[in-house]
């Protein structure tokens, strides 16, 4: 509608220059005759220059038609009757179609996000290999830690394939479940674990002395000291300890933060919490001390675990998502390093922590004060426990703030995925490392998912159901994090160190 009414507009404004009115007193044929004839020209000439105008918009309204997408509706087109005119015949004025609008461009598939940075425990990876930064590591000096501290199998990697020779044996099922991981390792990142060869032990205690030999013997286990330079490697328990019941992690800790969900801190007992073997070093039998008896009560509530027993009645006591009913738990090594660690951090209760002499892997990323209350051995332990419970039951909104930290931590920066990027980036700096191209040993035997799964029954074998890890991959590591600088890590250990000396002069005052 709109050309038509601008056609018009144009008409009449031609009309209004071209034609003006004629004034006269009398009206005579003769100026009748004359003015009909100059109306009848006006109006001739009027319509050529409406024809031309058409024609112009019409041509303009089909360029801009093409040229943009943003297109209105158009008309329907009609077929043409006169299939049988003559070449000289003017053909019959057709509308014209628009031409399609493009197809926009298929979207550019986007970049995968850049990955994440890795929790700050990963930077101790550096630390731990340090010994060896200045001279490598040769393979002598691999076996000679073969030799001298009686560790009890090698790990080769060659090609992305695991070989292991055994030296010795585990206690239960350690090595097979260490083993398990690493071949899970290779599964979730096919090509990326480069060519290792690797000692490994698997007590309770690190064996490498720091002020020993120069560089000192590789050797990886599950935990080390201030005074050792022993490798700390993630633990069997990741996937599993089937003698004890024990679910592998990424299922207990899930159960566990069901079971924190379901009993809030406020509604838990006001009481600390330990339950463990107590005939595993003299700190265990000390604990035994600060049970509630009728002489004194130091708010702690102990008990003694029967794991014969356990074996024997189905486990029925030993449920570990079912034992965060206390506002306070206890950690407290044994012998050495107690795999209980992560299970009593995870529970949501403020964890009190037995002067630890032993690190794992991840524990170095701990502050005292901020995820866990610091608590001395001995016979001061019962006093401090006492203080501790007390304190925190006194300054409730603080103990939960405690408690959630290490919470948060356990489920944040401790899930199977930070696990196995802890082990990739381990190995991968270990590998920088090596002065010599590892090859299989002459005794070692090539492990694969099938071989180790053949003959397992029971828990064993439905807990590496349970863990196995698909062959497409697990998607990019964390980003490891810059080493510490020598400011840093005195800052840190200063840090540690105020917040333990903090606590002992609350307990004097």
């Amino acid at each position: 509608m709109e050309p038509a009414a601008k056609i018009g507009r144009l008409t009449r404004s031609s009309l209004a220059a071209s034609c003006p009115a004629m004034n006269g007193g009398v009206v005579v044929f003769f100026a009748a005759v004359v003015a009909g004839a100059l109306v009848s020209a006006c109006w001739m000439s009027a319509g050529a220059r409406v024809t031309s105008i058409t024609s112009v918009a019409t041509r303009a309204i089909a360029q801009n038609g093409a040229a943009s997408p943003e297109r209105g509706p158009t008309l329907p087109r009609l077929a043409d009757p006169d299939t049988n005119r003559t070449p000289s015949a003017p053909p019959p004025r057709q509308q014209t179609q628009p031409a399609p609008a493009p197809e926009p461009a298929a979207a550019a598939t986007p970049p995968p996000p850049p990955p994440s940075s890795c929790p700050v425990y990963f930077r101790w990876i550096h630390e731990d290999l340090r010994p060896w930064r200045a001279t490598g590591i040769t393979r002598e000096a691999a076996d000679g830690a073969a030799h001298r501290y009686g560790p009890k199998f090698r790990v080769t990697v060659v090609a992305g394939r695991l070989y292991v020779a055994r030296y010795g044996r585990c206690f239960q099922t350690r090595d097979v479940f260490t083993m398990w991981g690493i071949l899970q390792l290779l599964r979730r990142h096919p090509g990326r674990v480069p060519d290792i060869d690797l000692v490994f032990d698997c007590q309770d205690t690190p064996v490498v002395n720091a002020g020993g030999h120069t560089p000192p013997p590789p050797m990886f286990g599950y935990c080390g000291s201030e005074s050792t330079v022993d490798i700390a490697f993630p633990d069997w328990s990741f996937w599993g300890w089937p003698e004890l019941n024990i679910k592998p992690w990424e299922a207990l800790r899930g159960e566990i933060a069901e079971g924190n969900a379901a009993v809030n801190w406020t509604s838990r007992a006001p009481y600390a919490y330990w339950k463990g073997n107590p005939t595993v070093g003299a700190d265990r039998r000390n604990l035994l001390r600060c049970n509630a008896s009728g002489k004194r009560n130091w708010n702690a509530r102990i008990y003694a675990q029967d794991w014969r027993n356990e074996v024997r009645e189905g486990f029925r006591e030993s449920d570990l998502a079912k034992q965060c009913t206390h506002r306070y738990k206890i950690y407290i090594e044994g012998r050495g390093w107690s795999v209980s660690e992560k299970y009593i951090l995870a529970c949501d209760s403020v964890a009190l922590m037995v002067r630890p002499r032993y690190h794992d892997f991840f524990s170095r990323g701990l502050m005292p004060m901020q995820h866990y209350w610091p608590i001395p051995g001995g016979r001061a332990m019962c006093r401090s426990i006492k203080f501790a419970v007390d304190w925190g039951n006194a300054h409730a909104d603080k103990a939960q703030e405690m408690a959630g930290n290490a919470t948060r931590f356990m489920q944040e920066d401790l899930t199977m995925d930070r696990v196995y990027d802890y082990m990739l980036h381990l190995l991968t700096e270990y590998a920088k490392l090596l002065k010599y191209k590892p090859t299989v040993p002459d005794t070692a035997v090539e492990v694969t998912v099938e071989s180790m799964m053949h003959g397992r029954r029971g828990r064993e074998r439905q807990f590496m159901v349970d863990t196995v890890v698909n062959g497409s991959g697990g998607g990019e590591p964390c980003e490891l994090p810059t080493p510490f600088s020598s400011e840093e890590l005195e800052t840190l250990r200063r840090r540690q160190a105020d917040a333990v000396k903090h606590v002992e002069t609350w307990e004097k005052q």
